[in-house]
């Protein structure tokens, strides 16, 4: 409730005999002395609602009103205490619903005002909400492109702090049609790091270490925001699944210059040179990453664990031509099954080349995977060619050494003989 006073000054006005010229005087002189009292902050917030809800009723015209409710809102903005600014901003909000159509630029200031103090509570969703009822496509006001991407952004980005990708990725797909208008460095980083942060915690992780890793380069930003980025593309890379793609972008990321300066270098160094990764050194890195990264996938295992095993699965190609499905499974600190079902995986996917004999419990290993995704019979023929032409190389080899001793020792034995 307004104090005595504030309620006296107003109720004058309100009166239909008071002339309609002195009232935008009258209410700026209300509005003044709100402002300038010593009341306390709850008596303060009262005076303003009341002062929000008289302005915006009949007694005054359109014209007249809105530069005093921008006074209004400021004065809103003005209060130390959160939980009364989003009080007071609330109130206006729904005593200004109505008549928004008269008040839009008013109404998008209280908007953004309420989202500010949300978000100095961290109550990010409610922030999101409040921006989402600003009037961006109106014909009372030219909103510009520059301030629509600002806005939609921004909803973005406090999606993604409640991990809500779905929501976040909307508002993305609306700034993208008109980025190609924006001309502001700040809105194109404040894009392309949404842009990167959906596809992290879409699981999108090669793709978003391609982004991270293209935002890193930016001089806008200052030297540890790059290096934040840097490092964020190969924590990106490092969980994307094992395959050709992934060993370009591993090299791309070891060949960058400042990759030594941060405490991811280690792992990607060895992922790079497809070392096997310890236990130890899986776990210290799991400690840096976020909630989503570390989230249970459809088999169970985690995103790290599941790259982690498909990186040692294929260090393990590189090192043997053949392998024991049981000596596979204690390298990879799995069951026999699991460790067969994740090799058949990435033959099937062409991320690794060989075939897998059954009978024998064995893996066998060709050369280097290409990248292409082939059918697995084809796939399968190919192999089982080429392994067929090596074995027979190797058979042909034996054979000529064997006849290369053989000649000599005959030759010994003659040589003998004629002496």
């Amino acid at each position: 409730m307004a104090s005595e006073e504030v309620a006296r000054g107003l109720q004058e006005l309100e009166d239909p005999s008071a002339p309609q010229q002195d009232k935008p005087a009258g209410y700026q002189k209300v509005l003044d002395q709100i402002l300038s009292s010593t009341a306390s902050p709850q008596d303060q917030t009262s005076n303003l609602e009341a002062f929000i809800d008289s302005i915006l009723g009949e007694n005054l015209g359109i014209v007249a009103a809105r530069p005093l409710l921008g006074a209004a809102v400021e004065s809103i903005k003005g209060l130390a205490d959160l939980e009364l600014r989003i009080k007071a901003g609330t109130t206006a909000l729904r005593s200004l619903e109505p008549r928004v159509a008269s008040f839009e630029e008013q109404d998008a200031r209280l908007r953004e005002m309420l989202a500010d103090a949300y978000t100095l509570q961290e109550e990010y969703i409610e922030a999101a909400k409040v921006l989402q009822g600003i009037q961006l496509e109106s014909s009372q006001r030219r909103v510009p492109d520059d301030h629509k991407v600002k806005i939609w952004i921004r909803i973005c980005r406090l999606y993604l702090e409640e991990d809500d990708t779905t929501s976040a990725e909307s508002y993305l797909n609306r700034a993208k049609n008109l980025r190609h208008k924006v001309n502001n460095p700040e809105l194109v980083l404040g894009f392309q790091l949404s842009e990167a942060r959906i596809l992290d915690a879409s699981r999108k992780f090669l793709e978003a270490s391609q982004a991270y890793h293209s935002f890193s380069f930016s001089t806008v930003l200052e030297e540890e925001e790059r290096t934040r980025a840097l490092s964020s593309a190969i924590v990106c890379a490092v969980l994307a699944g094992a395959g050709p793609l992934r060993s370009r972008a591993l090299a791309k990321l070891y060949k960058d210059e400042r990759a030594p300066q941060v405490p991811e270098f280690g792992i990607l160094e060895k992922m790079f040179l497809d070392r096997l990764l310890s236990p130890e050194e899986v776990k210290k890195f799991s400690e840096s990453l976020s909630p989503h990264q570390l989230a249970k996938t459809s088999d169970g295992s985690t995103v790290l664990a599941k790259a982690v095993v498909e990186h040692n699965l294929l260090g393990v190609s590189r090192l043997y031509d053949n392998i024991g499905v049981d000596e596979l499974a204690s390298l990879l600190g799995l069951d026999a099954d699991k460790a067969e079902g994740y090799a058949a995986r990435m033959l099937e996917q062409g991320r690794i080349a060989g075939s897998i004999d059954q009978i024998d419990r064995l893996i066998l290993f060709e050369g280097t995977a290409n990248g292409t995704e082939r059918g697995g019979s084809e796939q399968r023929r190919a192999i089982t060619g080429k392994g067929i032409r090596k074995w027979d190389s190797r058979v042909q080899g034996v054979a000529e050494e064997l006849e290369r001793v053989a000649s000599m020792i005959q030759l010994q034995h003659t040589v003998r003989h004629n002496s």
